[in-house]
């Protein structure tokens, strides 16, 4: 029994040729991604559990289209199918504020070990800075947000948001630098106390 891992491409060819298995190793291999991403973004079980299953129908017809880019990354293109059904989802739902981007101090909270780790004793401390950062991620301006959740959520590098996106890389790079400045301004005006911090 060969031990070598089948890539997505191969097992994208192998669905095209009529391999149904093949989509199922895909979906196994990539669901744990894609479903925190939508977990993240829309913050409900169910509606996660929607967007994630149209994500896959989607996904299927458009192999079946021939619409699936090899050139790309395979979960990077799943994720932007998901990015985009969860953008139709908050269009006809949200209305968001916008901050000022006068401030230069810049934090990353989100390189921090401390939120990186996930160890036995700091699982309930991560699990709350986790969600009040998510909260926080929440009223940004949309540009801004979006970037933030491809960044720190889907694990996307700043090339694959700027293909995803259609800005250049710069522009996602600006998007995310006052996102971490909008985020600092949060939590000062909300008075919160980060663990992580």
């Amino acid at each position: 029994m060969s031990t070598r891992k089948i890539k997505d491409n191969e097992l994208v060819n192998d669905f095209i040729a009529g391999n149904q298995d093949a989509i199922q190793t895909l979906i196994t291999r990539h669901k744990d991604k894609v479903f925190t991403y939508i977990m993240f973004v829309v913050k409900n079980d169910a509606l996660a559990e929607d967007i994630f299953q149209d994500t896959f129908i989607k996904v299927i017809n458009s192999l079946r289209k021939g619409k699936y880019n090899e050139q790309g990354v395979f979960s990077s293109w799943v994720i932007r199918i998901a990015h985009n059904l969860i953008i139709d989802h908050y269009r006809k739902l949200k209305k968001m504020p916008t901050f000022s981007n006068d401030d230069n101090e810049n934090l990353d909270i989100f390189n921090s070990t401390k939120f990186a780790e996930h160890n036995i004793e700091d699982e309930m401390v991560l699990d709350q800075v986790s969600k009040e950062v998510r909260s926080l991620v929440d009223l940004l301006p949309d540009e801004q947000r979006d970037v933030v959740l491809l960044r720190h959520f889907a694990g996307l590098s700043f090339k694959e948001i700027s293909d995803q996106t259609g800005v250049s890389i710069n522009t996602a790079l600006g998007r995310m630098r006052y996102a971490l400045i909008n985020l600092r301004k949060l939590i000062e005006e909300k008075d919160l106390s980060l663990s992580f911090m």
